[in-house]
């Protein structure tokens, strides 16, 4: 019997492994195909103002929901209870923003300016006075920020690896950002955004196919549902857990307050700019983003709430969708799952990794044409290597690591994008005091213990920075 289990187990890790090897050729693929249409900065960046709405949608919703998505939303489910149900408006209301307010206005804006960036967008004309330091500060905070985030994309892909083939968490690294960094390398914004695509229905998939197995293994909806009452652990069935200083509502408002980042993530906003000209299309990929949304971060706090049923004794919440995937699935369905984790991994981190190298490049004004594309290269490698670093010897969760890079991003240039976009030109001392206001208050906040996650950190920093920009009166009309 226990040889017949070995054996079980060695067919399950070798057709998980011929999935995943199949799957990461295919992103290779793409990559090359794509960097056969990336001939200046403008396709290195935008891919040409061209991208059709399904791709704009899936590509921006694969990468704003990373392995933060699929490990640390369900393991926040595992671990909080029902209180994690507030995490479902809190990003399913940062896309309805995003997609229904924000981007009809970015994509007019940044046709009009001509720019090439978010950070362009919000710094202004280079003539423009303090242009060049509010696009320095900028492009700074999006590197520190994405090196952690990327990491924890990588610390993602580690305990996938780790907990299906027993790998190391340095081969487990090293393998999938070295895949991450040569598509990007080779095909700039086309690859990320075609393969972002494929990562999004990937992810979509696995967010159908491992609840219904996990409320199937769990005897039905009513069963699950009377498991879950039975679940001793303490507040895991109260709606507002235990939270910090400011109790229910300093919890209610905090989780809410993660919505709040999306408009200012560089990586999900340039789709905005690079989606092609048309109602139409803006409609269908309204519809596409939200739907996406819905079902993805739904079927997330399922597999959360029903692992913690199933499998109450794990050690680390943050493996409850892995461990499920293990357990449940056959093994062909296993690979295909696990290789949603590996591109919810990938989708967020090529995109970031792109925005930095454009930041330096672009932002910081190192080159034009090919010199451009050449240094943004360069920086996509250098910090592709920095973040394999952070995520070797940094012991942080995903979830507090993403949110704590997601929230010093998104308040730093979600306030100045947002007006800039909707009401016109900021004065430059007021956008330059709100991204500093944005990202220190945020920063100072996260190393401050008994604020972690409160209002202060994930609320305050961005009404703060929305307050020194908003116009004293009508600028756009």
């Amino acid at each position: 019997q226990p040889s017949g289990m070995l054996d079980t187990m060695d067919t399950r890790a070798l057709t998980v492994l011929v999935t995943l090897v199949a799957y990461k050729v295919l992103l290779l693929a793409i990559g090359l195909v794509a960097s056969r249409r990336t001939h200046d900065d403008t396709d290195f960046y935008l891919g040409g103002r061209s991208l059709g709405p399904w791709v704009a949608a899936l590509s921006a919703s694969a990468s704003s929901s990373s392995a933060w998505t699929l490990l640390a939303v369900s393991g926040a489910a595992y671990s909080w209870g029902l209180s994690a149900a507030w995490l479902f408006p809190a990003t399913v209301g940062g896309f309805a923003f995003n997609w229904f307010v924000l981007a009809p206005a970015v994509q007019r804006v940044g046709r009009e300016t001509g720019a090439l960036t978010v950070i362009a967008l919000i710094a202004g004309p280079e003539e423009r006075p303090l242009s060049r330091v509010i696009a320095r500060l900028c492009a700074v905070i999006v590197l520190l920020s994405f090196t952690l985030y990327v990491a924890a994309q990588l610390q993602g892909a580690g305990l996938a690896f780790h907990d299906t083939f027993g790998w190391g968490t340095t081969e487990s690294v090293l393998v999938g950002s070295a895949v991450v960094i040569v598509y990007t390398l080779m095909g700039g914004f086309w690859a990320v955004s075609l393969t972002d695509t494929l990562q999004g229905f990937a992810m979509v998939g696995a967010a159908v196919l491992l609840p219904t197995a996990v409320v199937w293994s769990a005897g039905g909806p009513a069963e699950l549902l009377a498991g879950m009452r039975a679940v001793e652990a303490a507040g895991w069935t109260h709606p507002f857990r235990d939270a910090a200083w400011l109790g229910p509502v300093g919890f209610v408002l905090g989780t809410l307050g993660i919505g709040l980042g999306y408009p200012g993530q560089p990586h999900v906003a340039n789709r905005f700019m690079a989606l092609r000209e048309g109602a139409a299309d803006l409609r269908i990929a309204r519809i596409v983003a939200v739907l996406w949304a819905v079902v993805v971060y739904a079927g997330m706090l399922v597999v959360g709430w029903g692992g913690r049923v199933l499998f109450p004794v794990l050690g680390d919440g943050e493996v409850v969708f892995i461990h499920a995937t293990n357990t449940l699935l056959p093994p062909v369905v296993s690979g295909v799952v696990l290789a949603a984790v590996l591109s919810a991994v990938m989708s967020t981190a090529d995109s970031q990794l792109l925005v930095a190298g454009s930041s330096v490049s672009h932002d910081l004004r190192l080159g034009r044409g090919q010199d451009a594309l050449r240094s943004s290269r360069v920086v996509v490698l250098i910090v592709g290597v920095l973040a394999v670093g952070a995520a070797l010897v940094g012991d942080a969760s995903i979830f507090d690591r993403v949110l704590s890079a997601w929230w010093v991003v998104g308040f730093a240039l979600g306030p100045a994008l947002i007006v800039t976009a909707l009401k016109g030109p900021i004065p430059p001392r007021r956008t330059l005091a709100a991204v500093a206001v944005g990202a220190g208050l945020t920063f100072v906040a996260n190393l401050t213990p008994a604020l972690d996650k409160t209002l202060v950190e994930s609320v305050l920093p961005f009404f703060l920075g929305l307050a020194i920009v908003w116009p004293r009166r009508p600028t756009r009309a």
